[in-house]
């Protein structure tokens, strides 16, 4: 997945905006909630962070380049970074995005889900 590709699906998602922060990540959020991060090892491969689910990360956190999300996981979050397609290809990842996205929007008020246009 390219950059573009990343930052265009993530685009596509109900109420999604995109900041760029913390030494240049494209950090998309959903309400002020972030949802994803795409950013880069060494300047070369997209890396793509996302929240899952408690299943998934007992699974993802296994598998060939992915692994728990630095600082997020080691804070008891479960978040997954996806550093190669060598388990995930692109339209399994999209997925997972789209599946955080729904998890975080989940967590905001009625009031902002109502205000953003997501059903409560």
């Amino acid at each position: 997945m390219t950059l573009d590709d990343y930052n265009g699906f993530c685009a596509s998602l109900p109420a999604a905006n995109h900041v760029i922060q913390w030494g240049g990540a494209h950090v998309w959020k959903v309400g002020a909630k972030v949802f994803a991060i795409g950013g880069w090892d060494q300047g070369q491969q997209l890396f793509v962070t996302f929240k899952c689910s408690d299943i998934a990360y007992d699974v993802l956190k296994e598998q060939p380049g992915l692994r728990p999300a630095p600082y997020l996981a080691s804070r008891g979050m479960k978040w997954i970074q996806r550093r190669t397609s060598q388990s995930m290809d692109d339209a399994a990842l999209k997925d997972y995005l789209r599946e955080s996205h729904r998890l975080v929007a989940l967590k905001l008020t009625k009031q902002a889900r109502k205000e953003l246009g997501l059903a409560s």
